[in-house]
């Protein structure tokens, strides 16, 4: 397993998201997925305070119990934990959200601490002076932030005051099916050396191999009768899963590694952030980083995406 940098951390080139903890997956479970990781070469663990409502932490913490020099540990702030804690981006709370954090986590610092969203009621100048603090008390090393726009990345570095922590990273949706970072963000990480991590890189499933033309959807998944994702399932997009796959498969490989491939193409991306709900699927997952993809081949991939646009999620 490659590492790629943020800022002073090395993280492996594809990551786990530790959504479902707490949530589709109980501690016991969380354990197998977190265990395949680590064995698989995984070492970036990428978790938020809200997911599985805080248990995602806790379980972590316990799960990770003596093996903290294991793991590139993130976790995000800034949105509402519960109706007595309301998030934000306010200095004060970001020092609340970091202690309730490290005390779920059960460790005595975070190696890249993310703002989830923007506030547009704070500041970023007062945010980064809040981190600022922290990483000078030693309780965060590196400094990221989620879902921001090229404006308030921009916004954001005009912000840092001389030789204080600036963001490192931003995580926002990318995917062979959701490319508006390329608009935009990607060239602001390239003119300002912002590592960006991709979320939903696989579309909620969509690019996994699962969905395929004239089969059956599977079964006890996100997107089947979910109405959001389930607007994905068309005609159009059919035809790009099919047009991918096949030039998967005539390279040796899935639609799942191409998924992962073409991401870790692109020179910004530092890590592509997978949940997993099994050991296996985090070990498949994995294996996507063998795949380390030709100009030829990512032109080929190009013309693919041209010909057979995707529909937008509604």
């Amino acid at each position: 397993m490659h590492t790629r940098t943020l800022g002073t951390l090395h993280v492996s080139v594809v990551g786990l998201g530790c959504n479902n903890f707490g949530g589709r997956l109980d501690e016991a479970a969380t354990q197998r997925v977190v265990d395949a990781a680590l064995d698989a070469g995984i070492n970036f663990l990428d978790t938020a305070d809200i997911y599985g409502g805080t248990d995602s932490e806790a379980f972590l913490g316990r799960v990770l119990a003596g093996r903290r020099d294991q793991v590139v540990l993130a976790t995000k702030f800034g949105m509402a934990v519960s109706e007595d804690v309301p998030g934000g981006a306010r200095p004060e709370y970001v020092k609340r959200a970091l202690e309730d954090s490290l005390g779920r986590l059960r460790v005595d610092h975070v190696d890249l601490y993310q703002l989830h969203r923007p506030d547009p009621d704070v500041p970023i100048a007062d945010t980064l002076g809040a981190l600022a603090e922290l990483v000078e008390a030693g309780l965060v090393r590196e400094v990221g932030c989620s879902n921001f726009g090229a404006d308030q990345l921009e916004e954001a570095e005009e912000a840092v005051a001389d030789g204080a922590p600036r963001f490192v990273s931003v995580q926002n949706e990318y995917s062979l099916m959701h490319r508006e970072p390329e608009d935009e963000v990607l060239p602001a990480c390239e003119r300002l050396g912002i590592g960006f991590l991709p979320y939903f890189p696989l579309m909620s499933g969509l690019l996994s191999g699962k969905y395929r033309k004239d089969r059956p959807l599977p079964e006890g998944t996100r997107i089947v009768g979910n109405p959001r994702w389930e607007s994905l399932l068309t005609d159009a997009n059919f035809e790009l899963i099919e047009a991918l796959a096949r030039y998967a498969e005539s390279r040796g490989f899935e639609l799942l590694d191409l998924a992962f491939a073409w991401l870790l193409s692109r020179p910004q991306v530092a890590s592509v952030i997978a949940g997993a709900t099994s050991a296996e699927q985090v070990r498949r997952n994995a294996a996507t980083a063998q795949w380390a993809m030709s100009d030829e081949e990512k032109g080929a991939v190009e013309r693919i995406l041209a010909r057979y646009p995707a529909t937008p999620r509604g």
